[in-house]
């Protein structure tokens, strides 16, 4: 594996940070995670929040902390802190996603780890970037990435109220973002010798995802009101229903091209070149007619039969399917992953030539790992019991 002999801690919560050391641990590196006894990391229980998917399996857990050792410690305790401090000297790359006053609080920044490791790299993720009022405020994706960044505002029709995000739904783009940080700063270290801190933001990551838009208001652009489907400003660019039920989305970003292929599938040679359709003004000045000739003959077939006929005329569409049809849909087969007997999980979409990715392990239980990694650091049997004994470790 490519990062085999790579020593990573995970030191954070819930999902950003834990899923870049997830993704580090896909291409062989070791991962242990640490957390606090005696609940451990709060994204072991997301799935008893009112309004998440109901399973007997902890699938977010499965998700984004497979692959990983857990060591749980109170890092208020200063021995385990001295334990960390240990482990930290042995560790090429440290992950966290704390808040900034929290690193403060338990002595986790790269200032504080540094010297026990110059050769560290020290990863980090924030709610709103480094600087500025809001730096130490604390943020989800759900806040950071989705809502303060503007999508949340944009994802919506003209008739309908903003949209909440699925769960994670920031956290694992930015994920990569953080991966990628950590790989520029693994090949600095190799030209240097020595660590450094990288770090990104849910905020900036969701800036990113929305650049076209705002770098359009950063140009002064004037923005279009909010349309519904069936007034489409673009009724190329749109989703339609099939007779089947299923939905399908269309985006025709070639106008004279993709206009006649259309009007050939869809069966509207009187159309084609009928002036109220003929071009893209004409197309969005009678949207409501357009939009509804389409639904009318859409309706009249499967989507398995729409298929077939778009890739005749070579449209570009999509179906807009549900996550348990993403789940069994056959192409979506070759992102998944085997991680028990009947059970898959999902891989990172990074990839290179000739390079497998380790096969996924099931998550650690709290602690499970906490007896074997102090061990390994040279604490004895004693040591060790009279940290689980005041509860400054826990072992599974």
């Amino acid at each position: 594996m490519i990062l085999s002999g790579l020593r990573v801690i995970d030191c954070g919560t819930y999902i950003a940070g834990p899923a870049a050391a997830a993704i580090l641990s896909d291409f062989g590196a070791e991962v242990i995670k640490i957390e606090r006894p005696p609940h451990g990391d709060p994204y072991r229980y997301l799935p008893r929040v009112p309004g998440m998917p109901v399973s007997d399996q902890n699938y977010c857990w499965i998700l984004d902390d497979r692959n990983k050792k857990s060591i749980a410690l109170d890092l208020s305790d200063a021995e385990a802190h001295q334990v960390l401090l240990k482990l930290v000297a042995t560790a090429d790359i440290f992950i966290t996603n704390y808040q900034p006053q929290s690193l403060r609080k338990f002595r986790l920044t790269y200032e504080d780890l540094a010297p026990a490791n110059d050769r560290l790299i020290h990863a980090s993720i924030t709610g709103y970037g480094e600087h500025g009022e809001d730096a130490e405020k604390p943020g989800y994706d759900a806040t950071a990435y989705w809502a303060r960044s503007g999508l949340m505002f944009g994802m919506h029709n003209g008739d309908a109220e903003p949209v909440q995000s699925p769960a994670g739904f920031g956290d694992h783009p930015t994920s990569v973002t953080l991966f990628a940080s950590i790989m520029m700063a693994l090949y600095q270290r190799l030209i240097t010798g020595r660590g450094t801190r990288v770090y990104t933001s849910l905020m900036a990551n969701g800036i990113w995802s929305h650049g076209c838009a705002i770098q359009a208001a950063l140009c002064g652009a004037t923005f279009l009101p909010k349309w519904t489907r069936k007034n489409a400003i673009n009724p190329l660019v749109n989703h339609y229903l099939a007779r089947d039920g299923h939905r399908m989305f269309f985006c025709l970003l070639e106008p004279v091209r993709d206009w006649v292929h259309l009007c050939q599938a869809l069966g509207f040679e009187d159309l084609r070149d009928d002036p109220r359709f003929s071009s893209t003004q004409a197309r969005q000045a009678n949207s409501a007619e357009l939009v509804k000739r389409i639904d009318e003959v859409i309706a009249t077939r499967d989507m398995a039969e729409w298929a077939v006929i778009f890739k005749k005329y070579d449209l570009v569409w999509g179906p807009v399917p549900s996550a348990n049809e993403v789940a069994t849909d056959p192409q979506a087969q070759i992102f998944f992953s085997e991680i028990a007997p009947g059970l898959k999980t999902i891989q990172n979409p990074l990839n290179i030539e000739g390079m497998e990715k380790a096969e996924p392990s099931m998550p650690p239980g709290i602690g499970e790992h906490t007896r074997e990694v102090l061990t390994s650091l040279g604490l004895d049997d004693t040591a060790i019991e009279q940290m689980i004994q005041r509860g400054a470790a826990k072992c599974a």
